[in-house]
Parts: C-alpha cells; structure tokens; sequence
C-alpha cells in the first residue's frame, strides 16, 4: 500500500477565501486514492498541527499533494509558516548538499525524503495569463510562476508530479464538476 499526505494550505478570508473550493478538490482526492488503494492522512493546516508530527507524516508518505489557493502570487502565509516549522526538524535533509570534499555534490542535493509531489492549485487569474509573454506572468509556465514552492519539496528529495490548477474562481461561471473531471484525470495520469 502507497501512503499519501494531503497538505491543506487553505487560509480562510470571508467573503473571498470561505474554503469551499479546497474542500471539494480533497473530498475528490480522497475518494480516488481510497477507492484506488492508498492509505491517506491529512494536514488542514489552519486548523493546527504538531511540528513533530508533522515532520513524521511527511517521511511515513509517499506522496504529498499540496492543495492551496494562491495568494499574492504565492501560498498563504500560514503554509509557509508551516514548512518553516516542520522542515527545520533535521529529519528531511541531511545538508544543503554541497560538500567541501566532493564539488560533484550541488546545492539542493542533500534530501533525503524519498517520493513524489503534486501541487494542486487555485486561482483567480485566467489560464491565458501563463505561457504568455504579454500575460502578467511575463512568459511563465504555471509550475515556473510556482518555482519557491517547487523547491521547497525538492530540496527535501521529492520528485514533482504534474500540477493541477483551478482558474478563473471569482469569474461566476465556474463548472466544478467539470473541474473535479479534470483533476480526477490528472489524478489518474499521477497515480496510477
């Protein structure tokens, strides 16, 4: 059996950040890693957390998915406070992985966690703001718009999966059975 950690990095904000959208794309996660075999647990960050324990879910998993609405262009204060508190723990990397003895060794080298991870977003922006030179990421992929966030699981040893992303949520005219298909489907291609 694979053991999956789904990170909540929701952070609620009435009126504009209530939670709902989050809650579906896990509920949806849950069902299909259950139904597909996978021992899950959970982290919803805002509702707290043991630093200790925390530091011990993410080397028992095999997979982490990350849900988090962006905020600012980045994750939500508390989940970087979050990876503040549990990956300074010394449990998840053994150095930066540079050595003085050994200049084949680069920086980011030293993870010891062994996995894989997904980042599973949502958004404001339209799709067409990304892989767009005029857009307002000026050119950027998704996952390059992403990168601080890539690093902190690869710094930790993990490999990333495709993301998943959520788009236009304020526009009105949201289809989330629709996007619950989709993620279902990237779900599939990552886990399966």
């Amino acid at each position: 059996m694979k053991n999956v950690l789904i990170i909540n990095g929701h952070q609620y904000y009435d009126v504009v950040a209530r939670g709902e959208l989050t809650q579906n794309i896990i509920k949806k996660a849950d069902e299909f890693l259950i139904s597909n075999g996978f021992e899950v647990k959970h982290t919803p960050i805002e509702k707290g957390y043991e630093i200790n324990e925390e530091a011990q879910k993410l080397i028992w998993a095999d997979y982490i998915i990350f849900q988090y609405p962006v905020y600012w262009m980045g994750t939500p204060w508390i989940a970087k406070k979050y990876f503040d508190e549990v990956l300074t723990q010394g449990k998840h990397y053994a150095s930066d992985g540079r050595s003085r003895d050994d200049a084949s060794k680069t920086y980011g080298s030293g993870g010891l966690l062994k996995g894989k991870y997904m980042l599973s977003l949502t958004y404001n922006c339209p799709t067409t703001e990304f892989d767009n030179k005029a857009g307002f990421f000026d050119g950027l992929s998704l996952d390059e718009a992403n990168i601080a966030t890539h690093k902190i699981f690869q710094f930790c040893g993990l490999e990333p999966l495709e993301t998943f992303s959520v788009h236009d949520i304020f526009k009105g005219d949201m289809n989330l059975n629709a996007e619950l298909e989709k993620f279902e489907k990237v779900l599939a291609k990552n886990f399966l």
